[in-house]
């Protein structure tokens, strides 16, 4: 397949270069497709058979007309820093045979101008990671990035020992971060700001372009988006493990994937990945850092809100707080729907609240307490035979014959709501390990049954469990 099958173009570069660097690709020596995902080939409107024999793009070594690394900025753990794709390269921007325009990256591509002393290179288990991630989040109807392909290089490299090289293609709706405007505001000026925050809206929210209020509405949007993405984690148990504001995406999907995990017991104050020591995103906290990344944004925008500084605070302010009832709203209702109740009522929070403290205290596992719920299997919950769970389970049928609705229409909503399946942490530690010793066989076996997360039909045995018991904490690692 040659780079012109993909439509690529790259509006991204009509930018100042401050936004971005076009240096040089750094070929591998035997690059080998190891990984395809088919299913979304086809959705992108790309050949399978084809597809396979571009090797040399998917791992780097064709640099093209429209390729570029990006230039952002962050707060890293609440510390700001000068950053970019250190070691990302963009292919460019694919538009797919029905209008939709998609940038495809290469990750583990060589090193950049913002690799800051890095090799720019990625092992395979931390891209089999992202792969099995993304098209699980994917299946269960949560914005996102996916992963199209991983290639293996052919050549080793350094990560506590020597590790597998490979490079993952994925594909975003854009790669524009908070870390962006954030870059835009520090290194640039305002115009660039404004060049931003147009280009932007062009790709997210083009029914915006040309409104007076456009730049208050975008904030607005953008942090619409990140409430329902935010609730949407909570409600699956899922913790991303770096919030960083240069993994805040104004598109509303969820991106870099990298010591990140499902819970199995429930905790608020759970914790995996190895960098977070003090707890700054815990699964209990991703709400408040949602709204914390939100409000870097609005500070970047400010300029553009108003003409006074007085009034733009006074109009970010309120969007920010609007963030809180939009989260609110999404996570209760859903939690609603989870235990089967079609519409919300305030009384309900309650309800699902002491759900959730009796799966604390008896140490519950998060998904199989709402699929024993779905399934009717109350014996098999951990409180089941406490007083106090004998009364909320009381209280929950009673609100549920207040609906006056069918039983299979209760079962229907919450099998919509409740995923029977999730990546378990042995499994995907598993299908990694294997993946480092070239077998392949555990990720394609997983990736089967995430594709179909809502399915109660399927036996899916094994990969219900949470596993067996640990003697210390499970840790999940950046893979830098």
């Amino acid at each position: 397949m040659s780079t012109s099958d993909w439509n690529f173009e790259a509006t991204y570069l009509e930018l100042r270069e401050l936004f971005y660097n076009r240096g040089p690709v750094h070929p591998v020596a035997s690059p080998q497709l190891v990984l395809l995902n088919e299913p979304l080939a086809d959705t992108l409107g790309l050949n399978r058979l084809t597809l396979r024999d571009d090797v040399a793009l998917l791992a780097g070594n064709e640099q093209t007309s429209t390729s570029f690394s990006q230039a952002y900025a962050g707060h890293q753990f609440g510390h700001f820093t000068m950053l970019g794709d250190g070691r990302a390269l963009m292919l460019g921007e694919y538009v797919a045979p029905n209008g939709k325009r998609f940038d495809v990256q290469l990750k583990g591509s060589g090193p950049t101008a913002y690799s800051r002393g890095g090799d720019g290179r990625a092992a395979v288990g931390p891209m089999v990671r992202e792969f099995l991630i993304s098209e699980a989040m994917h299946a269960l109807g949560i914005p996102t990035n996916r992963a199209l392909a991983v290639v293996t290089t052919g050549e080793p490299i350094m990560r506590q020992g020597p590790k597998h090289g490979a490079v993952l293609t994925r594909v975003a709706s854009s790669h524009i971060r908070v870390g962006t405007f954030q870059y835009a505001a520090a290194a640039g000026s305002i115009d660039d700001v404004v060049a931003l925050a147009d280009y932007a809206i062009q790709r997210h929210d083009p029914d915006l372009k040309g409104l007076p209020d456009r730049y208050e509405q975008f904030l607005g949007r953008v942090i619409t988006r990140q409430a329902k993405l935010i609730a949407n984690w909570q409600l699956i148990g899922f913790i991303h493990g770096v919030m960083n504001t240069d993994n805040t995406f104004i598109s509303g999907e969820g991106l870099d994937y990298g010591p990140c995990a499902f819970m199995d017991t429930y905790h608020p104050n759970t914790v995996f990945s190895s960098i977070d020591r003090e707890g700054r995103y815990a699964y209990a906290n991703q709400p408040y850092i949602g709204s914390w990344n939100l409000a870097r944004l609005a500070e970047t925008l400010l300029p553009l809100l108003a003409d006074t500084h007085e009034a733009a605070v006074d109009i970010a302010n309120k969007l920010l707080n609007d963030y809180t009832e939009t989260y609110k709203d999404a996570y209760f209702t859903g939690l609603a729907h989870k235990i089967g109740l079609y519409v919300r009522k305030d009384e309900d929070d309650t309800l699902t609240d002491e759900l959730l403290r009796l799966m604390m205290e008896t140490e519950a596992d998060f998904t199989n307490t709402f699929r024993a719920l779905t399934l009717g299997d109350t014996d098999a919950l951990a409180f089941a035979n406490r007083d106090d769970g004998k009364a909320w389970l009381a209280a929950w049928r009673k609100r549920l014959n207040e609906q006056g609705l069918p039983d299979e229409d209760v079962i229907r909503l919450m099998r919509q709501h409740n995923p029977a399946v999730i990546p378990r942490n042995h499994h995907v530690e598993a299908a990694i390990t294997a993946a480092e010793r070239g077998d392949f066989e555990p990720t394609h076996a997983l990736l089967d049954v995430l594709r179909n997360p809502y399915d109660y039909e399927a036996d899916y045995g094994r990969y219900v469990s949470p596993g067996p018991p640990r003697t210390y904490p499970y840790q999940t690692f950046c893979g830098t």
